[in-house]
């Protein structure tokens, strides 16, 4: 306690140790509980799994399983609000997990399943099975809720080419610039060269390959 004005001191934060580790990102954390939650999975399957024997058909089983937990309704064939994106009324309909966290989750558990040491050309959920089961989600889920998953449209790169020697070669071949031969020291000329027969001909400088530039429009 301060004696003159009887305040207490303001607290003062420790510093922070340089050799002490990041805390980890949103995405490396979500991705750790991720893993966790699919080796938990693994060890309590009937008959018990091991992940170097965990196939494509174990993950759609999987997440298969995790629908027991999603919060989407997905209306099926025969609910009158079928296709519907704001139903006025509930319905009986199922509650899945939706196409969008399925695909995500399936994002971060194949660079877990690297990370911990699999290799890219065994990794279980990479296949073509998996990625046919999320495609028919997403187009299944799209009718049933009548809201389109649009594709994300790639960016097209531009190319762009500047020609800085173009004109000058031009210029100098049907001689329609009087600037273009350049005497040297020698007296000979380094614009323009005769040869034997007389006839004019560009020098090296003038025929030059045209700087080319590319810029990507990003």
């Amino acid at each position: 306690m301060d004696a003159a004005s009887g305040a207490a001191p303001a607290a003062v934060a420790a510093p922070q140790s340089e050799g002490s580790p990041a805390a980890p990102s949103r995405y490396e954390s979500q991705k750790r509980r991720d893993w966790n939650t699919f080796l938990q999975y693994l060890r309590n399957h009937k008959p018990p799994l091991t992940l170097a024997r965990c196939s494509g058909a174990h993950v759609i089983e999987f997440l298969k399983y995790l629908d027991q937990f999603g919060k989407t309704k997905v209306h099926i064939l025969g609910c009158p609000y079928f296709g519907h994106p704001n139903p006025p009324a509930p319905c009986a309909c199922p509650l899945k997990q939706a196409w969008g966290s399925l695909d995500a989750l399936i994002g971060r558990l194949r660079a877990a399943f690297e990370e911990n040491g699999g290799r890219p050309e065994s990794n279980p959920f990479a296949t073509r099975a998996v990625r046919i089961y999320l495609r028919e989600i997403r187009e299944g889920q799209a009718k049933a809720r009548g809201i389109p998953y649009e594709k994300k449209k790639r960016k097209r790169t531009i190319v762009t080419t500047t020609v800085t020697a173009a004109a000058t070669v031009m210029s100098t071949i049907t001689g329609s610039t009087p600037n273009n031969t350049i005497t040297n020291g020698a007296g000979s000329s380094t614009g323009n060269t005769t040869n034997g027969a007389g006839v004019s001909e560009p020098s090296a400088a003038a025929t030059a390959t045209p700087n080319v530039t590319t810029a990507a429009a990003v």
